[in-house]
């Protein structure tokens, strides 16, 4: 009996995994990704609040809202005042119509706050596009500067019409001077548009 229950206790042995195949914990897989957590705050979608705050800062802005406010804070005024005391409920000196405008405040100056810096972070990434457009620019400029440089460079080397017909005025003067200093036509070069018909047939 008792090199069975030695076996047995081997085969258990053998059978219970040890070392890192011994945890029972289910291994997260790397292909997918983790679940979300739960949290106890209310999850928001930032770019919506923040389209929603920048709309409550423009209304507060505009003369409407001001119109308004004024309208809403002479009423309460006046049914305080002249209405009958069971209906009143706000009495001299106003408590609750102070504390509705200080909840107002408070909640109108973080408003306004969070649209402002989203106009900010507007603006910060117009200047940066507007800077890389600049250089851009510049950039495309020194090119087309260089280029017609260039070119200046290249056409001061080929011979123009005016340049063309200086020379050729020069080159007649210098003719005309020769046939002036020799006399006669001896020394005169004789143009082809300058010669007689005749000529050509008793040159044969």
């Amino acid at each position: 009996m008792a090199p069975e229950r030695d076996g047995t206790r081997e085969n258990a042995r053998e059978r219970t995994p040890t070392g890192a195949t011994a945890t029972t914990r289910p291994r997260a897989r790397l292909d997918q990704p983790r679940p979300p957590r739960r949290r106890l705050l209310p999850e928001w979608d930032p770019e919506a609040f923040g389209r929603l705050s920048e709309r409550i800062a423009r209304f507060l802005g505009t003369g409407r809202f001001i119109v308004w406010m004024t309208v809403v804070i002479i009423v309460w005024v006046l049914w305080n005042i002249f209405a009958p005391h069971d209906l009143r409920f706000d009495n001299y000196p106003f408590i609750f119509l102070t504390l509705m405008l200080s909840l107002q405040a408070s909640y109108a100056a973080p408003l306004i706050l969070l649209a402002q810096n989203r106009q900010d972070d507007r603006d910060r990434v117009n200047l940066e596009q507007d800077r890389k457009q600049n250089e851009r620019s510049i950039a495309d400029t020194e090119y087309l500067t260089r280029e017609v440089a260039a070119l200046r460079m290249g056409l001061g080397e080929v011979a123009t019409r005016d340049w063309i017909r200086n020379e050729l005025q020069d080159m007649l003067k210098e003719l005309d001077g020769r046939r002036d200093g020799h006399g006669g036509h001896e020394g005169k070069v004789v143009f082809p548009a300058d010669r007689s018909p005749g000529r050509d047939a008793d040159d044969r």
